[in-house]
Formats: structure tokens, C-alpha cells, sequence
């Protein structure tokens, strides 16, 4: 994320605060290492397992993960009719994933790769993408990953802080502190997260909404009541936050039209 979108250096709109600059064309494709087993599983079936996987950034995207043609169970791919083009990397060809016992269950065009790439980007030639969204469940080592892969260029750090956070919607208070956990996140602004002692707990509704991110975790949402008014999904925290954000555990982050987020006496969005 940090490489490809907002502002990073292989953005649409690099930052200019640098001393060089980066020749060629507008969209850039970067293709790293990514350095940790991955596997994926499909109906029972490991279809996916690679210690030699590589991630294409490119510009307005999130990563992918490409893997060797050999690291995939390619007894399990069937070809189909489907191909698209697009200008950077060549024309993809797509593979549908069934199980081995033949039965109903298949991953339709899950699989994509450029057998006949463009100049520019011969080295995908012989690697495979395999839909995140498609799998069953994905395995970053031997931990079950959600949302989609981690980008080695993307992190979250967690601070104390003594700040003074108020946060309101109209004239009314929803929270109030002076030890805030602050959030910074790659390609983000910082996030304030506010101790529950510090809410106005009787303002929230729990709701139904859960988001999940791959840095952080699974957000659990709450709308915030004011009389007859409701602001859906105003404010969200993480029970239970991966490593890197898990010193906001329980707090309550508060972002939504309709509230107003205020540190040390000055609007943030």
C-alpha cells in the first residue's frame, strides 16, 4: 500500500518532497520477493503452496501474490475461454480450480496468469495469481491471514499519548481524553483510540458491522444514539487486534459524517 497508492513512490501522484525523480511511464510495476510460505486451500485442498512467491506492486492497487506455475496443484486447473488485456502487463489467460473428486465445487476463473507478457514485464512469465477472495482459507506461514495478504511495505505502530482528544457530533460530547492511543498506519492518517472509561458508553449501539483488516484485525462497529438522531457505524474498536495494534485493544476509535473529532483544539479528519 504504501508503494502503489495515496502518495507512495510508485503512486499516481508521487510525492514531490524528494531530491531525484522516477523516469518512465505514469504506471509502475515493482515485482519483490515476498519472504514467508504461503499456502491457500480450496475444498479440502491445498491448491496453492509456495516458498518462492513474489508480490507485484502496481500503481492503484493493492499487491498481489505470484507463484511459480509448479507451486500450484495444476491437476486442479482447468483453462477457460476468459482473457483479458491490459496494457502494462500483456494478455491473461484464466484457470477455474475443481476439486479433485470432480464434484460441483469450483473457483471460476480464480486462477490468471502472462504466458506472453508484455517486454516491459517478461519476468511474470511462468507465475500464476490466484484470487485471494476465491480460496477457502490462506495461510501466511502457519497463521490464517484475512482480508488479503500483508504488504512487507506496510505497517501499523501503536503510541501512547497524552494529547487532549475530544470528539463531539453537534453539542454533544461523545468523548473525552488525555491518554489516547494514537494509531499511525502506512499511507493513513493518524487514528485516535479512546480508553471505553473515556466514552460516553451509554451514547453507542452495538452494530452488526465487522470489517476486517489484515494489519490490525477485526473491527467490531457501534452507531452512536443522540434522541431520535443515529449516526450508523460512528465508532469501531478491535476486541481482539493483531500484534501490531494491540496496544488499542478495546479502544474506541470514532470516524463518521456527522462527528467531529478534535486534538489539542484542532479539527482532524
Amino acid at each position: 500500500m504504501t508503494l502503489t497508492l495515496n502518495h507512495g513512490p510508485l503512486s499516481a501522484k508521487p510525492p514531490d518532497a524528494t531530491n531525484y525523480r522516477i523516469g518512465g511511464p505514469d504506471h509502475r510495476l515493482l515485482f519483490t520477493d515476498f519472504p514467508r510460505r504461503v499456502r491457500a486451500l480450496f475444498g479440502g485442498e491445498v491448491v496453492l503452496d509456495s516458498r518462492r512467491g513474489m508480490q507485484l506492486h502496481e500503481t492503484g492497487y493493492l499487491p498481489q501474490l505470484y507463484v511459480p506455475e509448479s507451486d500450484l496443484r495444476t491437476d486442479l486447473l482447468e483453462s477457460t475461454d476468459r482473457h483479458t488485456t491490459c496494457p502494462f502487463k500483456g494478455t491473461a489467460q484464466y484457470w477455474s480450480i475443481r476439486t479433485s473428486d470432480r464434484s460441483d465445487r469450483v473457483a471460476e476463473n480464480a486462477v490468471w496468469g502472462y504466458d506472453d507478457p508484455t517486454e516491459a514485464a517478461d519476468w511474470l512469465r511462468g507465475y500464476r495469481c490466484v484470487e485471494f477472495e476465491a480460496m477457502d482459507a490462506w495461510f501466511d506461514e502457519d497463521e490464517e491471514i484475512d482480508g488479503h495478504l500483508r504488504d512487507p511495505y506496510h505497517r501499523v505502530d501503536v503510541r501512547a499519548s497524552s494529547r487532549h482528544v475530544r470528539v463531539t457530533a453537534g453539542d454533544d460530547v461523545l468523548a473525552e481524553t488525555e491518554r489516547p492511543m494514537l494509531l499511525s498506519e502506512t499511507g493513513l492518517p493518524n487514528r485516535y483510540y479512546i480508553h471505553p472509561d473515556d466514552v460516553r458508553r451509554d451514547r453507542l449501539e452495538p452494530s452488526a458491522t465487522h470489517t476486517v483488516c489484515p494489519y490490525k484485525g477485526t473491527a467490531s462497529y457501534y452507531s452512536v444514539r443522540l434522541g431520535d438522531r443515529r449516526i450508523a457505524d460512528a465508532a469501531f474498536c478491535y476486541p481482539a487486534p493483531l500484534e501490531n495494534a494491540a496496544k488499542a485493544a478495546d479502544h474506541v476509535c470514532f470516524l463518521a459524517d456527522g462527528v467531529r473529532t478534535e486534538v489539542d483544539g484542532e479539527r482532524v479528519d
